[in-house]
């Protein structure tokens, strides 16, 4: 069988020498936002993972091979023609030769199975909106729930459920860490959501903790960080819920269709939070990857 899974010299490296690593994922840099803005945010988290002290590991699924650590060039062909890569995909997507942009659930598969326990993000998926109709519930919760990872994210994507996806994370035993905040962001925003379980002040406590929750058996965590700027857009995510019903927009579609209504409705500011919110929760998890090292 072929090797599908292609590790980059620098990444493979740093796990060898037991160096921190930090995976990102290619879905916000495809689908986030339009080119070349994505590229950019890709490059500015990169960049903030390096300057935490770590390597950075973006994962995309590009000519027939998942790939651990783009370059710039590899990172600029994920586009909107990139097929969103869930765990379910990887493996069709690579066989097929076909372009795959790594959400949070695939970017996790693939860094644990190659000995990454760090991911940084926007936010998370979770449970949507109106569940069980209709009965979706995003890839991310159980990969995090399979994967011994820890993943930084300001909470979960605002169009989601928020509460209903607290509640599942404790269900399935997943740690629910507060940085520096008693309530769930909800991702534009800082406050408004549900009480997190537990509150950290340093990435050291972060850090800590996933390793005592890894060393108890446990499997991912989720490092909730308040963005940097905060910013109330509940009114526009329920009328861009209702927009994307009344044209018929489902599935993998919702998001980035939701993305460019607020983005559009806001004049830009969400665009620019969450851009800000990205290369932050990069630069974090970055951070405690490093005082993980040192443990």
């Amino acid at each position: 069988m072929r090797d599908l899974v292609a590790v980059s010299e620098e990444v493979r490296a740093a796990l060898d020498e037991g160096s921190p690593v930090v995976a990102l994922e290619t879905t916000l840099v495809a689908h986030g936002f339009p080119v070349p803005t994505g590229v950019e945010v890709g490059l500015e988290s990169d960049a903030a993972v390096r300057a935490a002290g770590a390597t950075p590991a973006t994962i995309g699924v590009l000519e027939g091979r998942i790939r651990v650590g783009l370059s710039a060039d590899e990172l600029a062909r994920f586009t909107a023609e990139a097929r969103k890569a869930g765990p379910r995909d990887l493996a069709a997507l690579a066989v097929k030769g076909e372009l795959g942009a790594t959400t949070v659930g695939g970017t996790l598969t693939i860094a644990f199975a190659v000995g990454i326990r760090f991911l940084g993000t926007g936010g998370i998926g979770g449970v949507h909106r109106g569940f069980p109709s209709p009965p979706d519930v995003s890839a991310d919760i159980p990969a995090l729930a399979r994967a011994r990872a820890l993943v930084v994210s300001s909470g979960v994507k605002s169009l989601l459920d928020v509460p209903a996806t607290a509640e599942t994370l404790e269900t399935l035993g997943i740690p629910l860490l507060g940085y520096r905040t008693d309530t769930l962001p909800l991702f534009y925003a800082a406050e408004g959501g549900p009480p997190v379980p537990q509150r950290v002040e340093e990435p050291a406590e972060a850090a800590a903790v996933a390793a005592a929750h890894w060393d108890l058996g446990g499997a991912g965590l989720l490092l909730a960080s308040p963005p940097p700027e905060s910013l109330d857009v509940e009114d526009l995510v329920e009328e861009a819920l209702g927009e994307a019903a009344a044209q018929g927009v489902s599935g993998p579609g919702v998001t980035p269709f939701v993305l460019a209504f607020l983005h559009e409705r806001s004049g830009g500011r969400t665009r620019e939070v969450n851009r800000a919110l990205i290369v932050a929760n990069a630069r974090l998890a970055g951070e405690v990857a490093v005082a993980f090292t040192a443990l």
